[in-house]
This record gives structure tokens, C-alpha cells and sequence, in this order.
């Protein structure tokens, strides 16, 4: 098989991989080396200049020993299978950065023959990478769950990022739907990471030159909408990940039909969870950066999102007792909490009101946008003149403004070229 038919199908097998991801490490560039890595970030982050950094992202193999329900590349599921051998990966990695179309690599694989074997061959390749090709740029790469520890750490040290994917939200889908994957096979690597980034660290207080361990931290991944599990449920995993393994990103994968198992949703009629899996991504931020907590965000008696609602707004709306937030006394955290009001907004209220009380039209000069957050804040005991509110009405607007905001189905990308001229 020539090389770019197993770049086709190995490229479009990764797809459901999520890489949106920041690089999260520096290294400068080298003599005799290709290659840099910035933490201005990689893959669908942009720089101050405006690039858009991008990685190669394939996958080892798609042949698979294992029958995970939803995963297309599952090994009852009749497609073209490919692998690539070490030496191609590279050549292609290798081709694709001389021609600036990428910065980095990100390599997932399906487990072929064994967890040790995938591993081992994904090491291979970028020991190569590395070593006899130079090149220095940015690599994450996904452990392979079940593989033996001392493979793991070794990978570890050749890469930027390691991922492990937790797949679904719960023991109990993964028992139903991957009933080769184990919980705990899953959760000895992630921690074994975290040891290893705690450890590599230390080392280098010690000596400078001591190897990196994934100095760019981990990683993971979970699929929404194939199983059962409200957002509270997968909310706290994010939160529990975070605080017990010391991950860097979860990113959330709406569940796209591959197949029409049983234990899957209908097919039919079946629309990928994509606005559920964005308000996922906007809790996820105010886990990260808000100083929120999961238990905060929903409860018993509000176990999901309101899907109209930004995740903010929906739990303002549920707290109207705390609202609204004089802007003249508020602290930082309160204004954090404040629909509208981002962490930007809020250090610069803070550091204007030094100079005196602040109005509505000096936060407008501050850059401060009141679209969500004038339903919320006094300035000097006063609501913005004229605004009336109600729960009901500010409910109706604030939807309003995310509908406006989110893409419309009949919105097309535009093309660069006349629909005639169209080959």
C-alpha cells in the first residue's frame, strides 16, 4: 500500500481523537535540530501573531484487537485497515513540517497484537523521530492502557504530552461497551504520569540537565452521549481527574454513530451531542479559571445544563439570592462569578475603581461588555436606567443572545472560489 493511501485512512481514523491543545512547553530552537516548541500552543490555538500552529495527527495503526462498541476502528467493523512502520511515520512527519504545513506530531494508535507491541512501536518511531531525523518540534502522544510501565516511561521521555483516554464516564459503560477495557487499566497510567511529571521535576531542581518526563503534562479524553450519564456525573469525574491526577485538559468527544450495536443510540434520527458537549467545554473553563466547583454548577435536582444557557448564566439565574453585585465593593471572586464578566474585565474593575466610583458608562470605557452582565451588577446601589428585571424576562434575553451567538445550521462556510467555477 503506498504511503499517502495509509496517511488517507490513518488520518481519517484519528479524527474522533481530540488534539485541541496547547503545547504547554518551551524549547527553543537548536543547532543541527528541526524544530521548536512554544507554549503559545499547537493544533487550533492561534499565536500573538495570528498563525494557527497545527500537528499531524494519525494513528499508528487502526488495526485492533479490541471491539469497543462505539469506536469505528473496532475489530468487527469491516474498513480498509493500515499500519505504518516507524521509518514512514517519520518520513512523513518529516515531509509535512518542510513544507510548513505543521508544527508538531500527535500519535494515537489502535492496539495491535498487544498493548507492549503498540507501544513499543510508536517508541521506535519516535526515538527515530528524535534522534536520527532531529527534529525537535512538539509531540504528544496517547499511552496505551495496559501497557508495561517501564514502555510508558520510556515514551515519556521522548515526548512533550502523554493522553490517556478514560473513554466513557463510568465503570459501568465501559463494562457494557468495552468489554476488553478495564477502570483500573486505564487509571495506572494516568497516575504513573503524574508521578513521573512530580519526579522529572524534582530531578531538575537538582540537576539541569536531568531527562524531562513529559514535561508538558497529560491529558485525557471522554466520549458524551453514547451512554446514559448526566453532566453532574461527568462534571465531577472532570473535577476528580483534575485534582487527583493533575491533568492539564479533559476534552469531551460528542458521540458520533459508527455502528448500530444494541447498546448504542439509534442511529436513525440520532444527532451527535455537539451544543451538550460545548456548554461541557464552557463549565470546564470555569472549573479551570472561575473558581467554581462541580457540586456548584448542578446538583441532585439539576443534574444537566440548560442547553439555551451558557453554564454561567444557567447557575445565576438558579442563585438570583446573590445577585445583583455592586461593582464598587465587590471582591474578585464575586465578580468572577458575574454572567458576562470574564477574568480580563474583572481585574480591570478592580484596578479602575481605585480612582473612584465607577457607572455604567466607565465600565462600557473599560472594554466591560453588559450584553449578560448588566441584569447582574449596580453601580453606587443602581441598576443600569431603565433596565427591568425579572427572572422570566432576563431568562428570555440571555437565550436570545446565545442563539445568537451559536452558528446556524443554514450558516455554510464560505468559499473562496465562484460555485461555478467548482470542479
Amino acid at each position: 500500500m503506498e504511503l499517502m493511501d495509509k496517511l488517507t485512512i490513518l488520518a481519517d481514523a484519528a479524527k474522533y481523537d481530540a488534539a485541541c491543545t496547547s503545547s504547554g512547553t518551551v524549547r527553543g530552537g537548536q543547532a543541527g535540530r528541526i524544530g521548536n516548541a512554544s507554549n503559545t500552543g499547537c493544533c487550533h490555538t492561534f499565536t500573538a501573531d495570528g498563525r494557527c500552529l497545527s500537528l499531524l495527527k494519525v494513528l499508528m495503526t487502526n488495526h485492533c484487537c479490541y471491539d469497543c462498541a462505539y469506536c469505528v476502528n473496532r475489530k468487527s467493523n469491516d474498513l480498509p485497515r493500515a499500519a505504518f512502520t516507524p521509518r514512514e511515520l517519520c518520513e512523513l512527519t518529516i515531509q509535512f513540517y518542510r513544507r510548513n504545513y505543521i508544527e508538531g506530531l500527535f500519535l494515537s494508535s489502535a492496539v495491535l497484537r498487544d498493548p507492549n507491541y503498540t507501544t513499543e512501536q510508536m517508541i521506535t518511531a519516535i526515538r527515530l523521530l528524535r534522534t536520527e531525523y532531529h527534529f525537535h518540534g512538539y509531540i504528544h502522544a496517547k499511552a496505551i492502557p495496559g501497557a508495561d510501565p517501564a514502555l510508558t516511561y520510556e515514551l515519556g521521555l521522548l515526548v512533550d504530552r502523554l493522553s490517556v483516554n478514560i473513554e466513557l464516564p463510568s465503570e459501568q459503560s465501559l463494562n457494557l461497551l468495552c468489554p476488553d477495557k478495564k477502570k483500573a487499566a486505564i487509571l495506572a497510567p494516568m497516575a504513573q504520569i503524574r508521578d513521573g511529571v512530580v519526579q522529572s521535576k524534582n530531578e531538575m531542581k537538582l540537576y539541569r540537565h536531568a531527562p524531562k518526563f513529559a514535561p508538558a503534562g497529560q491529558s485525557t479524553q471522554m466520549i458524551v452521549g453514547a451512554t446514559p450519564e448526566s453532566d453532574r456525573h461527568i462534571l465531577n469525574l472532570s473535577a476528580a481527574l483534575y485534582e487527583k491526577y493533575k491533568l492539564r485538559r479533559v476534552f469531551f468527544s460528542a458521540y458520533v454513530p459508527v455502528g448500530d450495536g444494541k447498546r448504542l443510540p439509534a442511529p436513525v434520527g440520532y444527532k451527535p451531542p455537539l451544543l451538550r458537549e460545548h456548554r461541557l467545554y464552557q463549565a470546564d473553563w470555569l472549573l479551570r479559571f472561575y473558581h467554581f466547583t462541580a457540586d456548584e454548577l448542578l446538583s441532585d435536582d439539576h443534574e444537566n445544563f440548560d442547553a439555551a444557557l451558557d453554564p454561567k448564566a444557567d447557575w445565576a439565574l438558579r442563585h438570583m439570592e446573590l445577585f445583583p453585585v455592586e461593582v464598587n465593593r465587590a471582591d474578585y471572586e464575586t465578580l468572577l462569578r458575574v454572567p458576562g464578566l470574564g477574568v480580563r474585565s474583572a481585574q480591570r474593575i478592580l484596578t479602575a475603581r481605585r480612582c473612584g466610583p465607577l457607572t455604567f458608562e466607565g465600565l462600557k470605557r473599560l472594554g466591560v461588555v453588559l450584553k449578560r452582565a448588566q441584569y447582574f451588577l449596580t453601580c453606587s446601589g443602581r441598576m443600569m436606567p431603565g433596565l427591568r428585571v425579572s427572572p422570566e424576562g432576563v431568562y428570555r434575553r440571555l437565550a436570545g443572545l446565545e442563539r445568537e451567538a451559536l452558528p446556524q445550521p443554514e450558516h455554510h462556510q464560505l468559499s473562496l472560489f465562484d460555485a461555478s467555477q467548482a470542479g
